[in-house]
């Protein structure tokens, strides 16, 4: 479909039917999208037009040269669209204009790498994109999980292989919440007086983007575990840096 709609002129009149045949056939995914942010305090029909929204940007920006799968270009793509609903109507007057800055960038590139890589990027790798300090980056991810405790293991459906894959799998979300965090020397130092294993679990979830059942994996605990270890211990870095 994306093949024969680039190789029309994007003025003619065949383009604009193929682009909203694409659309129209989406349509399902978008609402799905805006489904999982239900129950946030926003109405479900306008979470649904502004998936909707991400998808026409998802059709504008996909170029199908640059990889195989739009889905995996168009799903980051609408979930940002709707954090950036969320920060503009709902927290954005709370937030440092620092991070909410990063938090677009970071929303977009994502979207970009992974069409690129077959996967989500981990934090170097957006890291190098944005050019951006990486310690930037693993600031903005852990203040964002910081302050979403309460939904780190509300579950998001399974994976392939039908394992559970909670919030706190999905790599780069970064939840609406985002409260006053602005110096990351401050949070580096309170990361060093971290038990070695604690260190390593944050290290392997922002710095290597591994989902909480590949650190159980890794590290010999269930699941479980790594959930409480990973809210025990960003718990603990909110109360102090507060």
């Amino acid at each position: 479909m994306f093949v024969a709609l680039h190789r029309m002129p994007a003025e003619s009149h065949e383009y604009a039917r193929q682009r909203e045949y694409i659309v129209a056939r989406c349509l399902p995914l978008a609402d799905h999208v805006a489904s999982h942010f239900a129950r946030r305090g926003e109405g479900l029909e306008d979470l649904i037009q502004v998936a909707r929204l991400g998808l026409m940007n998802a059709v504008n920006r996909f170029d199908p040269a640059k990889g195989p799968s739009f889905i995996g270009f168009a799903v980051p793509t609408m979930m940002g669209e709707v954090r950036r609903y969320f920060r503009d109507y709902s927290w954005g007057m709370r937030v440092p204009r620092r991070l909410r800055e990063l938090h677009v960038q970071i929303s977009r590139a994502t979207a970009d790498l992974a069409q690129q890589l077959g996967r989500a990027p981990n934090a170097g790798e957006l890291s190098q994109m944005l050019e951006v300090p990486r310690e930037e980056i693993v600031e903005c991810l852990v203040a964002g999980d910081a302050y979403r405790l309460d939904s780190l293991d509300a579950p998001l459906g399974a994976d392939s292989s039908g394992t559970p894959r909670s919030v706190a799998d999905s790599v780069g979300d970064i939840d609406p919440q985002i409260e006053h965090i602005t110096n990351r020397e401050a949070l580096r130092a309170l990361v060093a007086t971290l038990p070695p294993r604690e260190r390593d679990v944050l290290r392997m979830r922002f710095f290597e983007s591994m989902t909480q059942s590949q650190i159980a994996e890794r590290i010999g605990v269930s699941q479980m575990q790594v959930s409480r270890i990973l809210a025990n211990t960003l718990r603990c870095l909110r109360d102090q840096l507060e």
